[in-house]
C-alpha cells in the first residue's frame, strides 16, 4: 500500500527544525517540509500560497501548518485537494484571533513594528513563540527561527493581521494547547485541545503528537 505523504509547514519566521522531534511510522508515511521562501514586493497571501503548492509532489497529501504557517494550509488546501489539512496552535478565521490583533488591524499599529529589530533574536522569539518565554531557554528556540529577512518579515506579519477568512473550513482539523499565549485558547472554536499545551508545543508536547497525529490523519 501507497505511504501517505505529510507535508509540514513551520509558524512565523521558523525553520522546518521544530518539527525534528515529530516522527510517524515509516511504514505507513513519508513526511516532507516545507520552508518560507522571501515574497515578492505586495504579494498577497493566495498567490504566496499557489508558488508553495508547487512544491507538493504529490497528489492528495497531508498538510500540517503550525501558527502562521497553519494559516497558509488552509490558503493552500483552497487550491489543492488535500487527504487532510491540519492546523496546531492556528486560527480558523480572524474571529479567532486575539483583540489585540483585531485593534492592529483597525489602527494600522502593526505597521509600528521595527521588524528590522527582530534581527534580535529575544524579540524575535517573543514576537513569533509568545511572551513567556524563559531567558535561558532563548538559546535553544534561536535555531528554530531561522528567517530574519525584513521583507519577509514584514509581509508575514501583515498577512497574519489582515487575513480575512470569516467562515470556518469544516473540513479543518485543529490542535490547540489550552495555555496558549498568543492565541489564546478562549477565542478557539472546535479544537482537540491539548492540556498544558502553548504557543510552542509542537516543539514540546511532541510525544502527545507523534502518538496521536497518525490517527487524526487516517479518521
Amino acid at each position: 500500500m501507497a505511504k501517505i505523504p505529510v507535508y509540514f509547514m513551520p509558524g512565523l519566521a521558523a525553520s522546518p527544525t521544530i518539527f525534528e522531534n515529530i516522527k510517524l511510522p515509516e511504514e505507513d508515511f513519508e513526511m516532507y517540509y516545507l520552508e518560507w521562501f522571501v515574497p515578492k514586493t505586495k504579494e498577497p497571501l493566495e498567490e504566496y500560497a499557489l508558488r508553495m503548492t508547487k512544491k507538493i509532489k504529490h497528489e492528495n497529501p497531508v498538510l500540517i501548518g503550525v501558527s502562521f504557517g497553519g494559516i497558509l494550509v488552509q490558503e493552500m488546501s483552497k487550491i489543492i485537494k488535500t487527504k487532510k489539512t491540519i492546523i496546531i496552535s492556528s486560527v480558523k478565521t480572524y474571529k479567532e484571533m486575539p483583540s489585540r490583533m483585531k485593534i492592529a488591524k483597525k489602527t494600522l499599529a502593526y505597521k509600528l513594528i521595527p521588524t528590522s529589530l527582530l534581527s534580535n533574536i529575544e524579540l524575535l522569539v517573543k514576537y513569533a513563540f509568545g511572551d513567556n518565554i524563559v531567558a535561558s531557554r532563548l538559546k535553544l528556540y534561536e535555531k528554530y527561527l531561522s528567517v530574519r529577512d525584513k521583507k519577509y518579515l514584514d509581509w508575514a506579519i501583515e498577512c497574519v493581521i489582515l487575513w480575512s477568512r470569516d467562515k470556518i473550513d469544516e473540513k479543518i482539523v485543529h490542535i490547540h494547547g489550552d495555555e496558549d499565549s498568543v492565541f489564546p485558547i478562549q477565542n478557539i472554536k472546535d479544537a482537540i485541545v491539548i492540556k498544558g499545551g502553548t504557543h510552542i508545543m509542537i516543539i514540546n508536547k511532541y510525544k502527545w503528537l507523534n502518538e496521536n497525529l497518525p490517527k487524526i490523519i487516517n479518521q
